[in-house]
């Protein structure tokens, strides 16, 4: 079963976790999610374990338990379905991105007052 981890300290390390689910059984693996610029912990990782009746046994008695002053938040992992991936290049609000509502610009170089003359 695959496991999600989430309100991680930013301080725990991938055996530390390790340690903390062994106590149900066998761990398969274990991955912090990390920014891949910083490096940093994001807060939330995954954990599999062979066994599914050990894997709820960790759940039911992980969730909300406090890891270094955090209570941790520890659910099994739903696989996203194939058409919820986010996209990056499409607009999902449609319509033009450059926003506001429509009309003239009342920044530009032109000092005769008068505001925003586009109307609303």
């Amino acid at each position: 079963m695959n496991i999600f981890v989430g309100s991680l300290p930013f301080s725990i390390e991938e055996a530390d976790l390790r340690e903390s689910f062994e106590a149900y059984g066998a761990v398969d693996s274990v991955k912090i999610i990390t920014d891949k610029f910083t490096g940093r912990s994001k807060g939330f990782g995954f954990v599999e374990m062979t066994n599914d009746d050990e894997a709820q046994k960790a759940i039911d008695e992980l969730n909300g338990a406090t890891v270094q002053g955090r209570a941790i938040v520890v659910n099994k992992s739903e696989p996203k379905p194939e058409g919820e991936r986010r996209s990056f290049n499409s607009n999902s609000r449609g319509g033009d991105s450059r926003g506001g509502y429509g009309g003239g610009n009342s920044r530009g170089g032109d000092n005769r007052g008068g505001g925003n003359r586009g109307g609303y």
